[in-house]
């Protein structure tokens, strides 16, 4: 068979489509043949690049402007349910203002000849399959131009596939669209080529898991798909398309492409212990990740081949053991690359440090508040401290790290926030949190799989669905991925978050942070110079003792063990801790202190090589206790 299988607007323009570029490959090995398009560049040429990438990046995204641009396109003219979704969604939920709005009209204006574009600029009549992919805000423009397709060209076979058709989104779908053939929900590496070798023989699909059919009339749905085991059996993605696709476009010189790559599926964490409010891997959570030889190739080899330094990984979460194979190698390489990786927040100083070396400088480390008890509501598996400790390292070694504060997470308590809001002021030297919102209900999560276990109430579409898919309630809860709900009476956090709220967005505005350094004096001593304030800058000595405690502090640590430490008696060391925490110098979960201060960089090899145990000797004598108590915490230079 010959298939054709395409990414519609609004996929990423800087991004690949990795599941297109690895099915390509898995279908000619099956005799198959199979071209891609990338149908973003020609929709943002005809729009407009500006308000493209707007939408793309900027606009909220459970508006849904994307999709809302192509509803003309899919259903023909509602005038009045286009009035009502600028004025509910638009304008009273976003708050957009008049320059926002008329972006989207723009972007609305250009669907219907895109689509007229596509009918005559491709040869479709050329295939037997054509696949659409959708994520995201992909689904009403594919949607679209699907049913056009299938009504100048009937004998194709409509495919979907992406995470918007998982499970019963999928099977749902297809009731509503009969234009659409088949699905492919989940992982199609198997279900596709074997969908494509029944078609081509005219033999039943019945057979293939992961697919939904239509039979008599009726929507049937295979169950979920065949797991691949064994990555590395994978090929390498083919992203000769892509960049044809952007080449011949006029955005090559605008659009900065970055490499996907992909290392592992699944989360091992998530199958340990399934964050309550995370809804990836719908079809499961079982952790596989590739060979670090494997990876460690095909990541020079893409990179290498497509002369791009910029790589985006895009595991859900980093395999630990890579810090023992992959990584090391990758960094011995050197190759000059500039990676992202989502990863889990209780890193070590040398690992984040070998990230850095192996060329990870971007991270999303899954942080999400610093507050212990919301943490374990969340059953993240971190603490508070260890999340700031992974900020501060990263500010070190210049590592990006992309990080969101949640609330409203269910039973949430006012002094949660009472006693966050000091830690947040604290840590205002550190890098702020890209954004700072509420809980989301999502499918596939706990919240969503149980919400009466967690006091979730009345769980519903999120109301802008009512704007995009003209049908009854109850299949739009099966449609859905994003849904509103209640709290039970009296557990609404919103009030006793606001403040928190209220200072994220000043810390984010703020135009200088300042910082809060340390440094290694000609004595010996350790200077702290603070300028996080808006008054005169403040300076530290610390010397002996004190400064020894506050090193050891660069990793939190109880007071009971830095005693052990300092061999002292633990109640010497509290006034110390105590005052460093009162003056924003350290932090405190109530159990372990953390220092805040940034290490110079001769400071942070002393600091690293105390953490791997191999601390060279103190310039500066353990003295008797009564000889020099720990306490009299400051001077001031």
């Amino acid at each position: 068979m010959k298939i054709l299988l395409l990414s519609l607007p609004f996929g990423a323009l800087g991004r690949q489509a990795l599941g297109l570029s690895l099915l390509k490959p898995l279908l000619r090995a099956h005799g198959h043949q199979c071209d891609v398009r990338y149908l973003t560049f020609p929709f943002a040429e005809l729009a407009g690049h500006d308000h493209y990438r707007w939408l793309h990046d900027e606009a909220p995204y459970t508006a849904f402007a994307g999709d809302w641009a192509f509803t003309e396109a899919l259903y023909g003219p509602r005038p009045a349910e286009d009035a009502r979704y600028f004025d509910e969604v638009l304008t009273r939920t976003w708050r957009l203002n008049e320059a926002s709005l008329q972006r989207v009209r723009t972007v609305r204006a250009a669907a219907g000849p895109f689509l007229q574009w596509c009918l005559e600029a491709i040869d479709f009549s050329r295939y037997d399959a054509i696949g659409f992919t959708s994520t995201f805000e992909q689904n009403i423009a594919s949607l679209a131009l699907a049913k056009l397709l299938k009504r100048r060209h009937p004998h194709l076979a409509i495919l979907f596939g992406g995470a918007n058709w998982e499970g019963e989104m999928g099977l749902e779908l297809h009731r509503q669209f009969d234009f659409v053939d088949f699905v492919c929900g989940g992982e199609a590496e198997r279900s596709l080529p074997a969908l494509l070798d029944r078609l081509a023989a005219r033999r039943p699909v019945h057979d293939v898991p992961g697919l939904v059919f239509r039979h008599q009339g009726e929507s049937w749905w295979t169950g979920n798909p065949d797991r691949l085991e064994q990555l590395d059996d994978l090929p390498l993605p083919d992203y000769s398309d892509y960049f044809r696709d952007l080449n011949d476009s006029t955005l090559a010189a605008e659009v900065t492409p970055a490499l996907l790559f992909e290392t592992s599926r699944g989360c091992w964490w998530g199958a340990k212990s399934h964050c309550t409010f995370c809804g990836l891997n719908g079809a499961g959570m079982a952790f596989r990740s590739k060979s670090a030889p494997r990876a460690l190739d095909e990541l020079l080899t893409l990179s290498t081949h497509w002369n791009t330094s910029m790589v985006a990984a895009v595991d859900n979460i980093l395999d630990m053991s890579y810090f023992r194979d992959f990584l090391p190698t990758l960094a011995a390489r050197q190759p000059g690359l500039e990676i992202f990786y989502e990863v889990k927040a209780n890193l070590s100083r040398r690992q984040l440090r070998l990230l850095r070396e192996a060329g990870v400088n971007r991270i999303q480390p899954g942080i999400e508040s610093m507050s212990d008890h919301v943490l374990q509501l969340m059953r993240k598996g971190t603490t508070g401290l260890q999340n700031i400790q992974l900020l501060k390292w990263c500010r070190d070694y210049g590592i990006h790290a992309d990080w969101n504060l949640l609330h409203g997470f269910p039973g949430e308590t006012p002094e949660d926030y009472r006693k966050l809001l000091p830690v947040l002021r604290a840590i205002r030297h550190l890098a702020p949190p890209v954004a700072c919102g509420p809980l989301r209900l999502d499918r596939f999560s706990p919240y969503h799989s149980n919400p009466s276990q967690y006091g979730l109430r009345n769980i519903r579409p999120m109301e802008t669905y009512r704007h995009l898919y003209p049908f009854t309630n109850d299949v739009l809860l099966r449609i859905a991925y994003y849904f509103d709900f209640d709290y039970a009476p009296g557990e609404d956090p919103e009030p006793h978050s606001r403040e928190v709220r209220d200072y994220c967005a000043q810390w984010k505005a703020a135009p200088d942070p300042g910082t809060l350094t340390a440094v290694r004096r000609p004595d010996g001593s350790l200077g702290l110079l603070d300028t996080r304030s808006s008054r005169a800058r403040e300076g530290w000595i610390f010397h002996g003792l004190e400064q020894q405690a506050y090193e050891f502090c660069d990793t939190a640590h109880t007071p009971a063990a830095i005693a052990r430490h300092l061999r002292v008696p633990e109640e010497n060391v509290l006034a110390f801790l105590d005052s460093a925490t009162a003056n924003g110098l350290m932090v405190t979960d109530g159990t372990r202190y953390l220092s805040l201060a940034q290490a110079t960089r001769p400071l942070r090899r002393e600091w690293e090589q105390a953490a791997a145990g191999h601390r060279d000797p103190t310039p500066f004598p353990i003295h008797p206790v009564s000889a020099n108590p720990v306490g009299n915490a400051y001077a001031h230079p």
